[in-house]
Order: C-alpha cells, then sequence, then structure tokens
C-alpha cells in the first residue's frame, strides 16, 4: 500500500482554498471588493490582504524567509488591523498580485523544507513561538478555509441574488429561530 503524502495533500488543500479565495474577488468592481458588509467591517479585499501577511509569516518569516519586497502594511503594527481592509492607495491589482506572491513564497518554503522542520513565529506568546512547517501548514489551510469561508458570505451579500428559491429558503429558517424568540 503506497503511504500518502501529508505535505502534498496539506499543500493541495491549500491551494484548493487560495483558489476559492481568489474566485470571491470575480467579476466585482474595486468598489464591491472593498466595501465593508458587516459591523466590523470585514470585506473581500481586506480577508485576501490579510492572508497575504499569514503566508509571508507563517510560511515565510517563521523560516528565516522573509519577502524579498516587504507589503507596503507590513510596517504597521501587527495588532493595528491595518491588513484587513484596503488603503485608497491600495489597487486590488496590487493586494491580489501581493496574495499571489506571498502564496508562490509559501509554496518555496514547503517544497524545500520537511514539515518537522523548526519555525519560530515572535508574536506568540513565550514558550510557544517554537514550532514546525506541519504545524504552521496545517494553520495556514484552516485559516484561508476560514476566511474563504467568510468570503462567500461577503459575496453573497454583495451578489444579493433575488432567486425564489433562496428568498423561501430564508423565509424558512426564519421561521425555525422565530421559534425561540
Amino acid at each position: 500500500m503506497r503511504r500518502p503524502d501529508v505535505k502534498a495533500e496539506l499543500l493541495k488543500a491549500l491551494h484548493g482554498k487560495r483558489a476559492g479565495m481568489l474566485a470571491t474577488l470575480d467579476g466585482l468592481s474595486e468598489y464591491d471588493k472593498r466595501r465593508p458588509l458587516t459591523p466590523t467591517g470585514t470585506n473581500l479585499l481586506g480577508l485576501v490582504k490579510h492572508l497575504a501577511g499569514m503566508e509571508y509569516g507563517y510560511l515565510g518569516e517563521a523560516f528565516g524567509r522573509p519577502p524579498v519586497e516587504r507589503p507596503s502594511w507590513f510596517r504597521h503594527d501587527p495588532y493595528d488591523e491595518i491588513d484587513m481592509w484596503a488603503t485608497a492607495d491600495e489597487s486590488s491589482a496590487y493586494i491580489e498580485r501581493v496574495y499571489r506572491a506571498a502564496c508562490a513564497h509559501s509554496d518555496l518554503t514547503v517544497a524545500e523544507l520537511d514539515l518537522d522542520s523548526p519555525g519560530h513565529v515572535a508574536h506568540w506568546p513565550d514558550g510557544q513561538q517554537e514550532t514546525t512547517l506541519g504545524v504552521l501548514l496545517i494553520r495556514m489551510v484552516g485559516e484561508t478555509a476560514q476566511h474563504a469561508g467568510h468570503a462567500d458570505i461577503i459575496r453573497e451579500l454583495i451578489d444579493d441574488t433575488d432567486d425564489a428559491f433562496w428568498r423561501d429558503r430564508r423565509s424558512t429558517v426564519q421561521q425555525a429561530a422565530n421559534h425561540y424568540r
């Protein structure tokens, strides 16, 4: 029996989630890609920007492999949340280009290192900063899947499909929820 290649499977999953994330931007205007659609300001371009930083951080800098060209928002405090929205100076083409470059950078790290290669995440709590490529690759698959799910919902809000099936479905779900008011 052939043993599964865990690294290849994780990378395949990550590639699929990345593609799904980028697909949520297809066919949208610059405005729709960046407008906030939740009370917390969540927007599609901000999610892509955030994931670019995570790719560079977890699958690059954690292994002493910083990006060749540092994105503009890397000059800020990682907790100021500037990575969660696109400034007026940052076009969607720029953010998408940075994300694709970050993904390529990450893929190179994954190709060149073993899953048990040691990494260091400086912003994690003391005593928990040491990790491995395998742990961070799993984390990136999870983070990308989570944010791609957010993006799917944001895209639904933008598209605002007025299909009778979905209106009926929503009504049915609302009626079930109303039972607990």
